[in-house]
């Protein structure tokens, strides 16, 4: 009797099975460390609203002020957290993937140089200035594209993401340009969700500590309500207090520990311009909105302003009138001008024969 062999679409679903489930249980298990913040503010919801304002202070006017100040910060906190873990990451426009005969060239080229010949000739019209360590362009094999400046490959996420920070495990989310204000503002407001707790708790927490108050079911979740409140606030400040010292530097994470090399080299600073022009960035130039979690970031993710560049007086006569602007308006196009400069990390102009100083600011996306 003959034995056929299954098909092989059939032995190729079976072989994909596993690799599903697993993937499915995989991202399941992502979403334990959300899970457990939120358990906790349940739980610090109870503990303040039930045992301590209803069960355990007498005055009302006290009880009535507190509730509010509570509710207030417990509201942007929570806004600001499921804003963080909402917020799809952004990703690269079609713009950044190779036309198809580049791409076909692409990979049927077995030669690492020649691979960098065709994306170089696609890069001169990106507004790509970052390299590879080795001076290369920066492509993504998994999502085939040329990476913009400050974009990285999450493997988590399964994406590249524009202006990547970090995968955050307790908000199951990349963070990037897309939700970095979302971020820092749900650091903030934890801290000061912790602070609220731990400030008008403590009155309580010494009478019970030292028996002023009988002991009642209250008792434990006061006592227990500060200490992991005041033990958040010492680990939530310290990371706050990193991520606004990034704001200020104009820099991410990664940026933090491997500076972004450029065509003439590294510079940590590459992307700073200045603390208030820095903040602005994240936050945008509108400060009404700067503590509410609403998008206000300056850009769009796929190009940056970096510091003033190298450039004679004649190219950058050339460049302006490229983009159709004089060379007194003094602004162009950072997609052209990115492919007829340098960048250099140190000075920011540059002297004509004449002693003349010639300086171009690149300006940023709508």
């Amino acid at each position: 009797m003959a034995v056929t062999s299954p098909p092989a679409g059939v032995l190729h679903g079976l072989k994909m099975a596993p690799s599903h489930v697993l993937r499915c249980c995989q991202r399941a298990l992502n979403w334990i460390p959300v899970l457990f913040i939120n358990l906790v503010v349940g739980w610090s919801y109870y503990a303040y609203v039930v045992e301590l304002c209803v069960y355990t202070i007498p005055n009302n006017a006290e009880r009535i002020s507190y509730l509010v100040i509570f509710h207030i910060f417990l509201t942007m906190f929570v806004w600001s957290y499921w804003k963080t873990i909402c917020s799809r990451p952004a990703a690269a426009s079609k713009a950044f993937g190779l036309p198809r005969a580049e791409k076909e060239l692409y990979e049927r080229e077995e030669r690492a140089e020649t691979q960098q010949e065709i994306l170089k000739k696609v890069a001169r019209d990106l507004p790509v200035f970052t390299r590879t360590a080795g001076g290369a362009i920066r492509y993504c094999d998994h999502c085939q594209i040329i990476k913009p400046d400050r974009c990285h490959h999450c493997s988590t996420c399964e994406m590249c993401v524009l202006k990547m920070d970090h995968h955050c495990p307790w908000v199951n989310n990349c963070v990037g340009f897309s939700n970095y204000k979302y971020f820092v503002l749900f650091l903030a407001y934890a801290s000061l969700y912790c602070v609220v707790i731990c400030a008008t708790v403590i009155k309580y927490f010494i009478k019970f500590w030292t028996k002023q108050l009988p002991d009642t079911h209250a008792k434990f979740h006061i006592l227990f309500l500060f200490f992991v409140a005041a033990l958040f606030f010492v680990s939530i400040l310290s990371l706050l207090s990193y991520h606004l010292w990034l704001v200020g530097k104009n820099r991410t994470t990664i940026e933090a520990f491997r500076a972004p090399v450029f065509i003439n080299g590294q510079d940590k600073s590459g992307f700073s311009l200045g603390f208030k022009r820095n903040v602005a960035e994240v936050f945008g130039d509108e400060a009404k909105y700067w503590i509410f979690p609403v998008f206000s970031s300056l850009g769009d993710g796929l190009s940056f302003v970096t510091r003033l560049v190298h450039i004679d007086p004649e190219q950058a006569n050339s460049v302006l009138q490229h983009n159709g602007k004089s060379p007194a308006d003094g602004k162009a196009d950072p997609c052209v001008l990115g492919n007829n400069i340098q960048h250099t990390p140190d000075d920011s102009k540059e002297k004509n024969d004449a002693g003349q100083t010639v300086s171009v600011t690149m300006e940023s996306g709508p």
